[in-house]
């Protein structure tokens, strides 16, 4: 929304027509008919008679040639000079003049000069802090600098989000409170004072209140929370202050606060200053605006953050965050949704399959799925192609999901054998293990900044629970490549640092978190506490609540499913290294296997008697 400019007479104006007016004068002066005789010229026609109509000065001398010279100007002006030198340097018959003093407009600015400075200091720096607009300025730190747009500023709509169905519900409800508050407010029932945004990052929760702002047609005022916290004491709350102002003048209106995590952190006594905290007293005035307002003037405050469990107990009881919606990741139908409107901006090819595409990126969020058709566009750019197709939205997963290709880092002999029975052994163990993710390609190639090879499994369905004979299942996969390194060659490898921190940490959650194992019994004695969203475990340090008993009784345990998962991996692999060394030469040169190689090789994989059944200490 722009505000109107007003016009005021600029002080600068006058100053250049000032001065304007002050060169002229002296041009002028300059360019007049009169002669600059020097003063020694000048004694010596005085003494010959040759001057009349003389007029002397302070500093001048002026006056009329008897006798001009055709085509020199009949009247002279010269610089006066103390007579005592004039009559020396005549004596020594030497010419000489005097210094003329400054002219007009040197005068003026002589007089004016230090004013100047002064001026141009206030100009340029002491008036942009008084008067920056939208509280820019220094004297004015305690504006809101909240964004002001309107319904046709925000071009967003609820057809453009996708994804987080259940989310747009709780807030098209908001929606029709602002646009026909009567009707819920025949039975008594008021417009929730504040609506918490909360989701991993990515998942469109800005896009979410934008959406809002633009089906509610009310002006939206948008504002990040770390812009309300300057250096000075005080500002953040005359920010709060003024930001409601501004929403009250205009109401019905949307105030949406992102990143609400860095306003409203949960306030503590450990912190140095107490209560007295800059953020502390943003948030009390917060909290105070939002006891303030009345629920029946039109405003709605939105939040959004993606650490919900950092913000304050005060800040989310009902009163003031009424509803707390949340904006997870996608499921297989809401990926479907999301890229049917991303592709519309691309060239597609009429054989691509959205849902075939939807079911290779479980745990992709809104922004990964419009990072994908845009890396998915660029490929089919490079190759050089017309269309979009479906093998380039394949190499945008793997670009996304492995790395970029690394085909200058050259591989010695005996490390791209090592690698590709490696990555083999992932491959057959997950072929020979019922219930797996596809494997749908296996390369030699560098790829990231540490992988020289990968197997790439993407499952084709949503999971939300597992059972502990497919974590069984899924660490045995990972040890597939260490065992075939154990079996092919004398010594193991590096290679399998990841794939050994993966599987301990799943054995380590199905002991200490799960309860799986029988000697610990039904026991969490590591809580899976509350984290910020999106982050990956391990992040936050917890404390131990066991003896040293129990955490070598649980040492044990994660041992031995690690030992019992290594041993199955090793015993199928047994039963196919034929298949492995095989396999393994076509791969190193090929260095990748897809498609119909992938099939061929997964028909002759061999399982061993007992591989798929669950092991004897299961629950």
């Amino acid at each position: 929304m722009e505000l109107k400019r007003e016009h005021h007479i600029n002080i600068w104006y006058i100053v250049l027509a000032v001065l304007a007016v002050l060169s002229i004068h002296d041009w002028l002066g300059l360019r007049a008919d009169v002669e600059i005789l020097p003063y020694s010229r000048f004694q010596d026609l005085l003494h010959q008679g040759q001057l009349d109509d003389l007029v002397v000065g302070t500093d001048h001398i002026t006056g009329r040639l008897k006798n001009a010279p055709a085509g020199k100007p009949a009247h002279f002006s010269t610089v006066r000079v103390d007579p005592a030198i004039a009559d020396s340097l005549a004596a020594a018959k030497v010419s000489f003049s005097g210094e003329p003093g400054p002219g007009l407009l040197a005068s003026v600015l002589g007089w004016f000069a230090p004013t100047l400075v002064f001026l141009l200091l206030w100009f340029w720096l002491i008036r942009p802090m008084g008067a920056g607009g939208m509280g820019s300025g220094l004297m004015s730190v305690g504006r809101s600098r909240a964004k002001i747009y309107v319904e046709s500023d925000v071009g967003v709509k609820f057809d453009d989000v996708a994804g987080v169905d259940e989310a747009k519900e709780e807030l098209k409800e908001v929606v029709e409170f602002l646009q026909a508050p009567e009707k819920y407010g025949r039975l008594g029932a008021h417009i929730p004072k504040g609506v918490l945004l909360v989701g991993p990052p990515g998942t469109g929760k800005t896009l979410l209140a934008r959406a809002v702002a633009g089906e509610a047609k009310v002006p939206f005022f948008s504002i990040s929370g770390s812009e309300f916290v300057e250096m000075f004491v005080g500002v953040g709350a005359a920010r709060v202050r003024d930001l409601f102002e501004q929403a009250r003048a205009k109401a019905p209106a949307i105030i949406f606060i992102d990143e609400i995590d860095s306003l409203g952190r949960a306030r503590t006594g450990f912190m140095p200053g107490g209560g007295h905290d800059e953020k502390e007293q943003t948030l009390n005035q917060l909290l105070a605006e939002l006891d303030g307002f009345d629920p029946t003037s039109g405003i709605v405050l939105l939040g959004a953050t993606n650490r919900p469990e950092t913000l304050d107990p005060a800040l989310l009881r009902p009163g003031r965050f009424d509803r707390q919606v949340l904006v997870d990741r996608p499921d297989k139908k809401g990926r479907i949704d999301i890229l049917k409107i991303y592709i519309r901006k691309i060239k597609l090819a009429p054989e691509v399959s959205v849902e075939s595409v939807a079911a290779l990126t479980p745990g992709f969020t809104g922004a990964d799925l419009a990072n994908l058709v845009n890396e998915a566009a660029i490929v089919a750019t490079r190759r050089g192609g017309e269309l979009v197709t479906e093998p380039d939205f394949v190499q945008a997963i793997e670009r996304i999901v492995a790395g970029l290709e690394k085909r200058n880092r050259l591989l010695n002999p005996h490390e791209r054998d090592v690698v590709a029975h490696h990555e083999l052994g992932h491959a057959i163990v997950s072929m020979a293990l019922p219930g797996t993710d596809k494997v749908q390609k296996i390369s030699i190639i560098p790829r990231g900044i540490g992988a020289l090879g990968y197997t790439l499994q993407r499952p084709t369905e949503d999971r939300f629970l597992m059972d502990r004979s497919e974590l069984i299942d899924r660490m045995t996969v990972l040890l597939g490549g260490r065992a075939a390194e154990s079996l092919i060659f004398p010594e193991v490898s590096t290679g399998a640092a990841d794939d050994l921190a993966r599987a301990t940490d799943i054995a380590r959650s199905m002991v200490a978190r799960f309860g799986m194992d029988r000697t610990l019994g039904q026991v969490a004695y590591e809580p899976d506490r509350p984290r910020m969203l999106g982050a990956p475990p391990g992040m936050d340090w917890e404390p131990r609540h066991f003896g040293e008993s129990t955490a070598s009784a649980i040492d044990a345990a994660i041992r031995s499913l690690i030992d019992e998962a290594f041993g199955r991996a090793r015993a199928i692999l047994g039963e196919n290294v034929a298949l492995l060394k095989e396999t393994a030469t076509v791969l190193l040169q090929k260095e990748t296997l897809a498609g119909a190689d992938l099939d061929a090789l997964s028909g002759r994989v061999r399982g061993f008697p007992g591989a798929h059944a669950p092991p004897a200490a299961a629950q």
